[in-house]
Parts: C-alpha cells; structure tokens; sequence
C-alpha cells in the first residue's frame, strides 16, 4: 500500500467498435505499446477512456481485460466513480478482486457535495469497499464541478480513509497543487494531470503524472523529464513547447474526439466516442491529420529540440 505510483501514466481510450459496443480485444495492444514507450501505468475508465460513458458491466469487462493483459510492470488503476454510491462500490470492490494496483473516483457529480465533509463521506464509503488498495481521490473540478479545497480533503480524509493514497490533480492551481504535495512532508502522493503544463509541475516537484497524451506522445514526455533532470531547462522548454503545439492543435480539432482520433494516427484505432460527444467527420480528420502533419506528426515526431519553433 506504500508503493507510490511514479512515472508517466497513461489515461487511455477505451477502445470501441464501429458501433460504439466496446473492442476488447484492442487493449493488449494499448497495453504493449505503452510498456514499450516507458509508461508506468494505466488510469481506465477516467475521463479519457470515457467511464462515465459505459454501463458498469462494460467497466467490469474493461477493467477485468486491462489487468490480465497489462505486462507486470504497468500498474493499472481504476476508476470507479459513479453518481450511484450503490455501482462506484461495486466497481471498487471488483477491482480489488481482480488485482488491480489502486482506484480512484471522483465526487458525484449531479447532486455535488458542498463541503469537504461531504466529499470525504463519500469517498470514504468508496474506498472502504476495496480496503486492500490505495484510493486516490480525482480533482478535475472543471468536469465535475466540485471546487473544494484539496489539501483540506487531505487533512480530513486522512483521518477518515484508511487507504488513502493521494489525489490525481487534474487542475491548473499549482499553488493548491503545491499545497497538497507538501501536506505533512509530502505524505500523499499527488498525480499531475495536466499534460500541458507538465514542466511546471516538475518545478514544484512532481514524480508521478497522469495524461491522455501519453498514449501516444510518451517518449517527448521522457525527453521533457530527462531534460529537467540534468538541469537543461532550456531544451525542457522546447519538448514541452512541442506537446503544447500538438495538444493545441488537438484542441481545436473538437477536443477528446480529436484526441482519440490522433491514435488511428498511430496505427491504433481506438474507434468512435460515445454521445453526446460528437466524433470527427472525414472531412474533420483529414483536417487535423494535415495540420499534424505540418509538425512532422506521427512519422517525424518528436522533433529535435529548437525544431519548429
């Protein structure tokens, strides 16, 4: 339970069919290829990979497939929110059977706590569900709404969830980011969600950072790390500068459909999103695959450093 998860990890797509039913069988390719590139981890069933989207039995299959699948050395942690305290258990106490390395949910979000009391209360009818993983509470409070101070749930949940492992922080406030990291000489381990802004967090002293775009860009996002690591904050600039073009580009392309489409990019078509998101025309793809193409995206990528500036 001590084991603090480190590294990049991945949020990945869950992988669909044409006809939005799930496709299984695409995950052990997911799998391998982030092993391959370096990842540490999988986050499944969270805001890219759509969880909110599924019924809880295709989470069930989704999480059941990723844990058998995944090569020994990436952890896979899942998500198991739910509006429904009822499912978010279920889904809680199943990763817990079938061996997965921790879970995570946010708050409900359609009747939304108001106080840190109330978000700790359930949170903590959640975790106790699965008592033999770490929990991780998910702060992205643009999602759900729930804009609660974080290092006041970490000094209350301390004391309420036995298991609590930390937070993933899915939110531009590095100050409260900060907060949190240094609760009581770094107690928690706080996972940065913002692939964008990675650098920054780094400075304040990330170890562990979760992104959708390390699906497919995880080797810039070494390049980024190591870069910081020896000191060179100059070239760290310029590989962080490369993930913010592709994930602007990505952005105006409509967001987590075009974010999906980018790894059929890849030679891993994860399929369609789920409505009431929109997925992209062929007209819409080919845009954002020329516009990619201008940086030299996939075949040339990453660039050097000073490259396309």
């Amino acid at each position: 339970m001590n084991d603090r998860l480190k590294g990049l990890i991945a949020a990945p797509f869950t992988a669909m069919q044409p006809d939005g039913s799930l496709s299984l069988g695409l995950i052990q390719q997911q799998a391998m290829r982030l092993a391959e590139d370096g990842v540490r981890g999988a986050f499944i069933c969270g805001t890219t990979g759509e969880g909110l989207s599924l019924t809880t039995e295709e989470r069930i299959q989704v999480a059941e497939r990723w844990v058998k699948v995944a090569p020994k050395d990436l952890k896979v942690i899942v998500h198991v929110a739910h509006n429904s305290l009822g499912e978010s258990r279920q889904l809680a106490a199943h990763a817990q059977q079938i061996g997965a390395a921790a879970i995570a949910t946010v708050g409900p979000t359609f009747f939304r706590p108001s106080s840190v009391e109330q978000l700790v209360d359930f949170c903590a009818a959640t975790a106790e569900a699965a008592p033999g993983l770490p929990f991780y509470y998910y702060h992205i409070p643009v999602m759900t709404g729930i804009h609660l101070p974080m290092v006041e749930f970490l000094r209350l949940g301390s004391t309420r969830i036995p298991n609590l492992a930390g937070i993933k922080f899915t939110d531009e406030n590095l100050m409260s980011y900060m907060q949190c990291l240094r609760f009581e000489d770094g107690r928690f381990n706080i996972l940065f969600g913002r692939d964008e802004i990675l650098l920054a967090a780094l400075a304040l002293g990330a170890t562990g950072m979760v992104g959708s775009t390390y699906n497919y860009m995880a080797p810039l996002y070494h390049k980024v790390i190591d870069a910081f690591t020896a000191g060179d904050l100059d070239a760290a600039r310029r590989w962080q500068m490369h993930a913010i073009r592709i994930i602007a580009i990505m952005i105006r392309h409509g967001g987590l459909p075009a974010n999906k489409a980018i790894m059929s990019l890849i030679g891993m078509d994860c399929g369609p999103v789920r409505p009431p998101l929109r997925n992209l025309t062929v007209k819409e793809f080919e845009s954002l695959r020329e516009d990619l193409a201008q940086l030299g995206f996939p075949s040339q990528w990453p660039l050097a450093p000073g490259d396309g500036q």
